[in-house]
């Protein structure tokens, strides 16, 4: 019996219709960072970049075939403006440029209500909810990025207006070495000098002035502790990486291995204040945390207020990450109470052990949360809090069935993305937990991004 051939892609149907201008009036705004157009009489969908809800544009197709059933497409001339239309604080926030902002455009305060709008629809529509943005779903500013006039710092010195909040930024670099981010959708870079939403400690590092041999990508992390940042080179595929010098920061390789040290430290040390008191840690190799200079706080001090651990209590954190949330757990709870922690990366369950050997009623385990809470030990505790911050896929059906087994009083669940956390409620629902509360922070200002914490009671 012969071998089955390997299937060929198959090709787009139709001409390709890349290119093509468009009058388009502007409808809704969509999750992705996009709004939502149609071609006049034929009716087709567009989504648009570079655009507000309705304005009159000239849009040019940027994706797309005669026979596509939707469009992709930038605003490419304004024929009418919205009034929360402004200037892009970054001149490569633009049509064709650099893809990693989505929102330059739009004020700061109608930013918010675009993705209350967006998380809204989500719940609305793959989680069945009842609930209208402005009302059941607000997003909220944190300190410092208000934008409504009241902001303190400014955009060099470190904060203001939505800008330099970030304190993660993944750099990619060219075939001449120079770093930058993507076009949108696309593996083009653009080459930075400057990144406006960068946080002082990235721009600052030298990361962006450099130039890097044989490096497809520069992992840039700020902490708080006052110390240098960090820069993470990736290497390309079977090179050796010709680094550069740099004075600010502490400079490492990651390899398939793990991540190894060029000069200074190759961690970044991290103060958060949470529940009256202050916590330390450490995150090595430019790890997961939090992007936004405020995140942690903010967060930290939202799932306080909505899971309420009690003295005594025993709580379960999944996707722990270096134990931001074990932490104002486990003060929360005590020492006759217990926080077991759950995270799938080594390197991440270390430094979570670092930062919290003082704490003798948290328990780590690394591996993953699907077989973690298979795993017979924990299907025999008594579980009352469960705290999940999962990746942006969401956490999934066996995880949330493996949540709800455990019958917690509250599950505090931490999303990125409005989409997954809409689809896991939904299936929550269907185990007998209904959502009690939500709260969205804009913790990704000048991007089409939003961070929702959620509560889930039994119903």
């Amino acid at each position: 019996m012969s071998a089955r051939r390997p299937s060929r892609p198959r090709a787009r149907a139709g001409r390709d219709v890349t290119g093509t201008e468009l009058e388009l009036e502007v409808g809704p705004v969509a999750h992705g960072g996009h709004c939502v157009a149609r071609t006049e009489g034929e009716g087709r969908v567009v989504f648009v970049r570079h655009a507000l809800p309705g304005e009159r544009v000239l849009a040019r197709v940027t994706e797309g075939t005669e026979e596509s059933s939707f469009w992709r497409a930038d605003a490419v001339r304004v024929l009418r403006a919205d009034a929360d239309r402004v200037e892009p604080a970054c001149p490569v926030a633009r049509p064709g440029l650099c893809g990693g902002c989505d929102f330059q455009h739009v004020a700061l305060p109608r930013q918010r209500v675009l993705k209350a709008e967006v998380v809204a629809e989500q719940l609305r529509r793959l989680a069945g909810l009842d609930v209208t943005a402005g009302t059941d779903v607000v997003v909220e500013p944190v300190p410092g990025d208000t934008g409504d006039g009241t902001d303190t710092g400014d955009a060099a010195g470190g904060g203001g207006a939505g800008l330099r909040w970030r304190t993660r930024t993944r750099f990619a670099v060219d075939a001449e070495g120079r770093p930058g981010l993507h076009v949108h959708r696309s593996h083009a870079v653009v080459p930075l000098d400057d990144c406006p939403i960068s946080a002082p400690g990235v721009v600052g590092s030298g990361v962006l002035g450099a130039r890097w041999g044989n490096v497809e990508a520069v992992e840039v992390a700020a902490g708080s502790d006052g110390g240098p940042p960090l820069a993470v080179a990736l290497p390309s595929a079977g090179r050796h990486a010709h680094l550069p010098k740099l004075p600010g920061a502490s400079l490492a390789v990651r390899t398939a291995d793990g991540v190894h040290r060029v000069s200074g430290r190759t961690w970044v040390g991290e103060r958060v204040a949470a529940g009256g008191r202050e916590h330390a840690f450490r995150v090595s190799g430019a790890g997961f945390w939090q992007g936004h200079r405020a995140a942690p706080g903010v967060l930290a001090e939202a799932v306080l207020e909505a899971a309420a651990p009690r003295p005594g209590e025993s709580a379960l954190d999944l996707y722990a990450g270096a134990g931001l949330f074990t932490a104002v757990l486990a003060a929360a709870v005590g020492e006759q109470g217990s926080v077991l922690a759950v995270e799938g990366e080594e390197r991440a369950v270390r430094d979570a052990r670092r930062s919290l050997h003082g704490a003798p009623q948290v328990e780590l385990w690394a591996g993953a949360v699907e077989e973690s809470l298979a795993d017979e030990e924990l299907a025999g505790r008594s579980v009352d809090v469960v705290v999940l911050d999962p990746p942006r896929a969401g956490a999934g059906r066996d995880v949330v069935t493996g949540v709800a087994g455990l019958r917690p009083r509250a599950v505090v669940y931490v999303a990125c993305d409005p989409a997954a956390l809409a689809r896991d409620v939904a299936t929550f629902a269907q185990h007998g937990y209904r959502l009690d509360g939500l709260r969205a922070f804009d913790l990704f200002p000048q991007t089409a991004h939003v961070e929702c914490v959620a509560r889930l009671v039994p119903a």
